[in-house]
């Protein structure tokens, strides 16, 4: 065999290797017939049949006479989400960015993170539903949580729920252990690897991550001012028959953007007409001015399930999220988490936030926040300004800009150069399923306070490719 047509057989044998490791095929799946996976690669059914006796002669799967190949059920390597989906450089990987943000040291910048400095979050409120906590009754420090979690919490969430329009029972209500587990568990009950998921073209990067772990197909939506573009949502739901649709309304990560009423009503109608379940993040609600229009609010939570969490607005250390939705869900749900957690969120963490929330300090702070974020903001856009670099939009509150780079300058490569100095940067196409966002940065004016994270995008963009 020739040079060329070996590597060949090796590049054949390590696609095939790469869908046994981000599960695309299972122990036990069948691989395609010789013939047609030599057509679909455009290779001879001869380098087939070599990758094929190789794979087999190293046990990766298995001949059986008349029937095919198989995978085998042992050498499966650990599934490998970085190698997931299209390859990316690991400036522009989502978990690479995320562990640069959690890993990094005190000293260094991070304007690419999606979190509040500490020195904003309501400390002295903390401090005293710690000191509230400390003459807790013993269960509260010592006990498993109920898989439903606190009735104290969840009573003032389907207050809150209440004054914006939304008649929710107890029983459409569940506490989790963070946002994540929330969608994590919402993803393993109406999930099954190869189903087809929508996702906003750009989105959260983790919604990404977490997808990837579930092994499914993920298909993006490009996103405006106003939400999803209504023709590419509805030519996506129409064609890839999705099952789920994950979104933020309000606020979006990482545009800033808000849904508008007509947007919502439309997207709700072909939701609707075509059975796809809404996953609406509602973690930034707290941010805005005041609420544009939710999709849980319209639907009722029939095709609409919210969930939400305190991360943000409260504390990242004392984490609690929330789902809310049908009852027979929730049901199912409870099931999963017990499962998956035994119990559900801690009972420290919902005594310490329902002690804030019940307070007269959380709305203080929240507006307090909203103020100081707005001169963030106008701050960040005027020094971001000079140097070229301009936001997609003006955001009604929260603390992203998502902002276009001058002409011929990558974010990846700017986050690269950044990284060496300490700064943490958000490439675009971190968020981007079609990976079409190289020119834009994701920006947390929160955290842009720090002049040496400027001055070190500007020697960044002077730097020659």
């Amino acid at each position: 065999m020739s040079e060329r047509e070996m590597t060949r057989t090796e590049a054949l044998m390590s696609v095939v290797r790469t869908k046994i490791a981000t599960r695309v095929l299972v122990p036990g799946d069948r691989l395609p017939s010789v013939r047609s996976f030599a057509e679909t690669l455009g290779v001879s059914p001869s380098t087939v049949v070599e990758a094929y006796d190789r794979l087999s002669a190293e046990g990766v799967i298995r001949a059986r006479r008349g029937s095919g190949f198989y995978v085998t059920s042992t050498n499966l390597p650990p599934m490998a989400l970085a190698e997931m989906g299209t390859p990316r450089e690991r400036a522009v990987d989502p978990l690479w960015v995320s562990r640069q943000s959690l890993d990094a040291a005190p000293s260094v910048l991070k304007p690419g993170c999606g979190w509040l400095p500490a020195d904003w979050m309501p400390h002295e409120a903390l401090r005293r539903a710690f000191r509230a906590l400390a003459r807790a009754d013993d269960t509260v420090l010592s006990d498993y949580g109920s898989p439903r979690g606190s009735l104290t919490l969840r009573r003032l969430l389907l207050g809150r729920f209440a004054e914006e329009g939304i008649d929710a029972k107890p029983d459409q209500l569940m506490l989790t252990g963070s946002g994540t587990q929330a969608i994590d568990l919402i993803c393993r009950l109406l999930l099954r690897p190869g189903d087809t998921v929508l996702v906003d073209d750009p989105c959260y990067f983790n919604f990404q991550a977490l997808l990837r772990a579930h092994q499914v197909r993920i298909v993006g939506v490009a996103y405006t001012a106003t939400g999803p573009d209504i023709a590419a949502f509805e030519e996506a739901v129409t064609t890839e028959k999705p099952r789920l649709y994950i979104t933020n309304s309000a606020l979006h990560n990482p545009t800033g953007a808000s849904l508008s009423p007509q947007t919502a009503h439309r997207m709700l109608k072909i939701a609707s007409a075509h059975d796809v379940t809404i996953v609406e993040d509602d973690i930034f609600a707290d941010f805005e001015p005041t609420l544009s229009p939710r999709l849980a609010v319209l639907d009722g939570l029939n095709f609409v399930i919210r969930i939400g969490s305190f991360s943000k607005t409260l504390s990242a250390s004392v984490r609690c999220g929330y789902i809310a939705g049908r009852a027979d869900w929730i049901e199912a749900l409870l099931d999963l988490q017990v499962a998956t957690s035994f119990g559900g969120s801690s009972p420290v963490a919902t005594y310490v936030i329902s002690h804030v929330l019940a307070g007269g300090s959380y709305r203080k702070h929240m507006e307090e926040t909203r103020q100081r974020l707005t001169r963030a903001r106008n701050v960040a856009v005027d020094r971001l300004g000079m140097l070229g670099i301009v936001p997609w939009i003006i955001p009604r509150g929260g603390f992203y800009l998502w902002c276009r780079l001058p002409e011929g300058h990558d974010s990846s490569v700017l986050a690269r150069r950044c990284m060496d100095e300490d700064v943490v940067l958000a490439p675009g196409n971190v968020f981007s399923i079609s990976q079409s966002a190289a020119s834009f940065l994701r920006i947390n004016v929160a955290q842009l306070g720090d002049e040496r994270s400027l001055e070190a995008l500007e020697r960044a963009m002077k730097t020659p490719l």
